[in-house]
């Protein structure tokens, strides 16, 4: 990377803004992936247990649209837990090289098994396995148990495919609002605020 990444000297403005916070979206990241950053694809996902004790850890996002942000987990893991008990959260995804992030935060569903089914099928088949055995975000008695139990499970599956196990799902978010922060000198950020509407989206300028 070099500083022509650098993009403190463009600044975010209203009338530059796609009126679509999604568009917005796919132009950013279009970029982060043109400029060849590390991961541009990671965002920390941000949830709260039914106790409101928030949690936060780092997942990759899967796929966005008009519907929403898409990540994929185990339904059992501690933000599965989470989210089941409740279903909002918001996200983060951060690209130092472009002095860029983007926020969001709303509501989250699981998405159907058909969809699920169609993404864990174009995963790494090691990831399928591992997937399979592991009981996310519990307490085990060793390391050697979760590899016996991929073991096992590659054995009995060898020369056929790997089915989607009933506890892994992938979630959408769908935003209520979004932020656009670009990076600026002197601290004179730029935010853009996309509000969800009935029917469209406000943008609002935030001090940075």
């Amino acid at each position: 990377m070099t500083d022509d990444l650098d993009r403190r000297d463009r600044p975010l403005l209203e009338g530059d803004a796609d009126r679509d916070p999604f568009v917005q979206f796919d132009r950013w990241l279009a970029e982060a992936v043109a400029a060849g950053l590390p991961q541009p694809d990671a965002m920390a996902l941000s949830t709260a247990g039914p106790g409101g004790e928030p949690a936060v850890r780092m997942v990759l996002l899967k796929g966005a649209d008009a519907r929403g942000l898409v990540f994929y987990t185990n339904r059992e893991s501690a933000k599965g837990r989470d989210l089941a008990a409740n279903p909002r959260a918001a996200v983060a995804i951060h690209w130092q090289g472009l002095h860029r992030q983007v926020r969001a935060a709303g509501p989250v569903v699981p998405i159907s098994r058909e969809e699920s089914a169609a993404y864990f099928a174009t995963r790494p088949r090691g990831a399928q396995l591992a997937a399979t055995v592991s009981s996310q975000s519990r307490v085990i008695g060793g390391r050697e148990r979760l590899v016996e139990a991929f073991e096992r499970l590659r054995a009995e599956l060898e020369g056929r495919p790997v089915p989607l196990p009933e506890h892994w799902s992938g979630y959408r978010l769908s935003p209520d609002w979004l932020e656009f922060w670009q990076g600026r000198e002197d601290r004179l950020h730029d935010r853009l605020r996309y509000v969800r509407l009935p029917g469209g989206w406000r943008i609002e300028r935030l001090a940075p």
